[in-house]
């Protein structure tokens, strides 16, 4: 009813805007000045982006920029878990990116630095018997280095520090101080979300949503990673324990982006180009730290991020029901899926599954969030 009602009242507006200009330019500006301000009273839409946040650049980086940078959302906070990288490494590049962009109010919340039941020993053992992975995250022999190690940074140490507050009681907060308003993004494992379940089961009750990028079920790709075993996706895998308690959970709404459609976008050479042209910080962070090897252009979360600002940038999906396979056999972590009529009879939650994308649409509204001046932090931040 809110969103219909301003709908109306800018429509009024535009109409009246455009008669009125006809007659007096001063009156229509005055028009044009009060429809701004309707326009930014109007509540923003509340998010906490849980991330595997490392960088500097990529996905995961260009994910809290793409919430950061819509004037339609407030970030209350950016909860930190280990994955791609180490969580401490994480919120080091986390805090520095919001230093470039003028945006430290947005508290940086350290959470999970190990998964629920596995380590790098044993994810090392599997792979003995298994097979390799491709793509092993923190724990990846290329880049491996102990938890608490935090290198140098390329694009410089961070000065601010982050929040005193863990990630798991955060999170629990602020969703019993928004009942009903706040969406729970998740690019990275879902640690922190199972652990905030365990500690308070009206947690995900009391969330609008939860928006998630993981899970893989058939995706048409030579990509090395998911040619021999499709179903294996890195989220999961980093910790499947803690993705199948989420997955269960009565969640209002669930929303999954997978790697099937995932792998269907491209961040381009030429794209980044058009982004540096606009000259702020932020756009020149973006093109200095561009990652054009093949698999890293992939734009993972930035896909779950935009179509969850914009739903019509999918065009099409289904629901499914999901798990992970725990059998700590080969098939450790895959996706399970099923449908209504063939699902067991377990605690299972409906997911919508975005399937297909119009990219275009979604490429316009990346080079633009990246365009654009960074919004102000806000001076109506009550988080404490």
């Amino acid at each position: 009813m809110r969103e219909k009602k301003r709908h109306v009242v800018n429509s009024s507006f535009s109409g009246g805007l455009m008669n009125i200009s006809r007659r007096s330019p001063a009156a229509a500006f005055l028009l044009l000045l009060l429809a701004s301000c309707v326009a930014s009273a109007a509540p923003r839409r509340k998010v906490i982006i849980n991330e595997d946040c490392s960088g500097p650049g990529g996905s995961n980086m260009q994910t809290l920029l793409v919430m950061i940078q819509s004037p339609q959302v407030e970030v209350l906070g950016i909860t930190v878990v280990s994955g791609d990288q180490w969580r401490d490494e994480e919120v080091a590049h986390t805090l520095r990116l919001l230093e470039i962009i003028g945006r430290t109010d947005i508290p940086v919340v350290p959470g999970a630095v190990f998964p629920l039941v596995r380590r790098r020993e044993e994810a090392q053992q599997w792979q003995q018997h298994y097979g390799k992975v491709a793509y092993a995250g923190a724990w990846d022999d290329r880049w491996w280095h102990e938890s608490a190690v935090v290198p140098a940074l390329p694009e410089g140490q961070p000065t601010t520090k982050p929040a005193d507050e863990d990630a798991v009681h955060f999170l629990i907060r602020m969703v019993h101080k928004y009942p009903h308003e706040v969406t729970i993004y998740e690019g990275g494992p879902m640690t922190n979300l199972a652990l905030a379940i365990s500690l308070d089961p009206q947690f995900p009750e009391l969330a609008e949503e939860l928006v998630f990028m993981g899970g893989s079920i058939a995706p048409q790709t030579d990509n090395p990673e998911f040619v021999d075993t499709p179903r294996h996706e890195f989220n999961f895998w980093f910790d499947p324990e803690a993705a199948k308690i989420v997955l269960r959970t009565p969640w209002k709404k669930i929303v999954c982006t997978p790697v099937d459609i995932s792998i269907k976008t491209r961040l381009t050479s030429a794209m980044i180009e058009q982004i540096d042209k606009a000259g702020t910080p932020l756009a020149h962070y973006v093109a200095r730290f561009y990652q054009s090897a093949p698999g890293a252009d992939i734009m993972w979360d930035e896909l779950a991020a935009a179509a969850w600002l914009d739903p019509s940038i999918i065009t099409k999906q289904e629901t499914r029901y999901l798990s992970v396979d725990l059998d700590q056999g080969a098939g450790y972590g895959n996706t399970l899926t099923w449908s209504e009529q063939d699902k067991p009879a377990l605690t299972l939650q409906p997911v919508e599954i975005q399937v297909d994308l119009d990219k275009e649409k979604f490429y316009r509204m990346f080079i633009s969030l990246m365009s654009d001046p960074t919004p102000p932090r806000s001076s109506l931040r009550t988080l404490k």
